[in-house]
């Protein structure tokens, strides 16, 4: 069976606390500037995002803005390619004491590959 997915190397619209830990496809299809926040002036990638397991599974988020700066990172290199990226939402190692620990994507397992794909040639394409 071919793996369709990219492995990964908050988030607008996402509720990030409820997906922890939950095996999500991400959609990137563009990166978006200049957007203002009340951090200020800055970048995101639209995605739409598939949860595929967890409490959540089966909801669709459709181009919501991920801004969480390693999140967006491990999605950027897939927009515009058409292949979307496969990942478990984890928190990763604050870079230093009294930071928050980052949203990342963990890498999948071969389990997680093949329940994906179940998912991915199911879904309804947007």
């Amino acid at each position: 069976m071919s793996n369709p997915f990219a492995n990964p190397a908050g988030m607008d619209g996402l509720p990030l606390d409820e997906l922890e830990g939950s095996l999500l496809i991400f959609e990137p299809t563009e990166r978006v500037d200049d957007i203002n926040t009340v951090h200020g002036v800055q970048w995101a990638v639209k995605a739409t995002v598939t949860v595929v397991d967890g409490d959540n599974a089966g909801e669709t988020y459709v181009d919501t803005l991920v801004f969480p700066r390693v999140l967006k990172n491990s999605i950027l290199k897939q927009v515009g390619t058409g292949t979307p990226v496969l990942g478990r939402l984890g928190k990763g190692q604050a870079s230093q004491k009294g930071y928050n620990k980052p949203w990342i994507l963990e890498d999948p397992t071969d389990a997680d590959t093949k329940a994906a794909i179940k998912v991915w040639n199911a879904r309804t394409p947007f």
